[in-house]
């Protein structure tokens, strides 16, 4: 039996929220729950444990920055959980950012999934 992995992935476009869930169906025993901004995002890791976070930035009511810098809060249940940003926002300045806040990876769209995956596999230790 496989191992089961839960990811959340926070987008306001459930387009690509689809597009990267549809990416990680591709690994055996990822389920994928879905938030439409930071402040949902947040919601649903009140209620649930995940094994990794998926983020855009850029998101009306809460933006993924906000949503990473949560998540790395001292007193965060999932500080150690990887979050990888999916952005559009592809400056230097941005991914600095971004890391610096605890992001675990950064990818830019438009999105690539063989880079999602490899990027989630590499961060779960999924052969």
């Amino acid at each position: 039996m496989a191992q089961q992995f839960k990811a959340l992935i926070v987008d306001d476009s459930q387009a690509m929220r689809r597009s990267i869930a549809y990416a990680l169906q591709r690994i055996e025993g990822v389920v994928c729950l879905e938030a439409q901004d930071g402040a949902e995002g947040i919601k649903r890791l009140a209620g649930d444990q995940f094994d990794i976070i998926l983020t855009d930035i850029n998101m009306p009511v809460m933006d993924g920055l906000k949503l990473i810098a949560h998540v790395r809060a001292a007193e965060s249940a999932h500080r150690q959980v990887p979050v990888v940003v999916i952005t559009t926002e592809s400056a230097p300045e941005d991914r600095r950012r971004a890391m610096a806040l605890g992001a675990s990876a950064y990818l830019t769209k438009p999105l690539r999934a063989p880079e999602v995956i490899s990027a989630v596999k590499e961060l779960l230790r999924i052969e």
